[in-house]
């Protein structure tokens, strides 16, 4: 006969635990395959297309490990979020060597996904930014007859040419726009750095007529003047949005963990409240973070800010409804 040894437990059951609080880590849990689903959670461990070193393919392991250093109470946006259906639907497994393969099964998982759960809001995390065409491709596929608007935070085009590299993370744009996918007058790109670019890929874009805001331009006008502006032209003509966050477009000060740091990037607490307003938008239906590297991070700083970036854009789809 066994007997029970004092305090002694499994190691999820004794951490601390405030029963006046829910963690994120509590509420998000792993999805049935069943449950109908508001938003799901969905990892993409890719980081071979990087240009340079990267370990963005830990990336979703590190937010899952910062879900316990959040509530899902916020008082700045009024919202409690623990009664949202939002799962954790796992990680779309890669291939270990070919980057084709892998961006192929990403976007076959979610073509299929999108097809069990009709009204998912997908939320993935990233990978490299070459994981946002396949991703885009099977996004632009669930909806047949309409067109795709998409809002581009990044520091960089990423519209490099395919000859010099193949496809990289430094492509995700160049295979959008030459693929015809989503038209240039329905992209926007916010946040853009100067010095972190090439002039011919910046007349590319211009080309194609992509809207471009730089960094400077949020500092200078606003972050609401830039959004005002940006989803009148993204939505001009088009009936859903999608949003690809990489997550280099933050200052270095605040976001470390990314394989293309600079300084001079958006500030926080303008993402923060841009990503709020955009998940109040009906029209946003998918969003996916890229481009950090836990592995050159300062106390997982990086991925917890990724973590706050997504719990907002959630507040404001439980403001949706009201």
């Amino acid at each position: 006969m066994s007997r029970e040894i004092p305090f002694l437990k499994p190691p999820d059951q004794a951490a601390f635990r405030d029963h006046m609080e829910t963690k994120v880590a509590n509420w998000i849990h792993q999805w049935d395959g069943q449950e109908p689903l508001l938003a799901g959670i969905i990892g993409i461990p890719l980081s071979k297309p990087s240009i340079s070193h990267s370990g963005a393919s830990t990336t979703p392991a590190a937010i899952r490990a910062a879900f316990k250093s959040f509530t899902t109470y916020s008082m700045e946006y009024g919202v409690d979020l623990q009664d949202l259906a939002v799962r954790d639907l796992g990680d779309i497994q890669m291939h270990v060597t070919d980057i084709v393969e892998c961006h192929r099964r990403i976007e076959e998982s979610l073509r299929a996904l999108y097809h069990a759960q009709p009204d998912l809001i997908p939320i993935i995390f990233g990978g490299d930014h070459s994981t946002s065409c396949p991703s885009i491709k099977a996004f632009v596929d669930r909806h047949p007859g309409q067109k795709v608007g998409i809002l581009h935070f990044d520091a960089h085009h990423d519209v490099r040419n395919f000859e010099d590299g193949g496809v990289t993370n430094g492509t995700p744009f160049r295979g959008i726009l030459e693929s015809g996918l989503v038209e240039g007058h329905h992209i926007v790109q916010i946040g853009i750095r100067g010095f972190m670019n090439a002039k011919p890929y910046h007349d590319y874009v211009k080309s194609k007529g992509v809207l471009v805001f730089t960094s400077r331009d949020i500092r200078r006008i606003g972050i609401d003047a830039v959004l005002d502006q940006a989803l009148q032209f993204a939505g001009n003509g088009t009936d859903v949005l999608y949003v690809s966050f990489d997550v280099d477009v933050i200052d270095q000060a605040f976001a470390p963990g990314c394989p293309a740091i600079g300084t001079g990037g958006m500030d926080p607490w303008d993402a923060l409240d841009a990503l709020y307003r955009l998940g109040s938008l009906p029209q946003v239906q998918g969003l996916d973070f890229v481009c950090i590297d836990p592995t050159i991070d300062v106390r997982n700083v990086t991925s917890r800010l990724a973590v706050q970036f997504m719990l907002s854009f959630l507040a404001g789809v439980a403001a949706r409804s009201k």
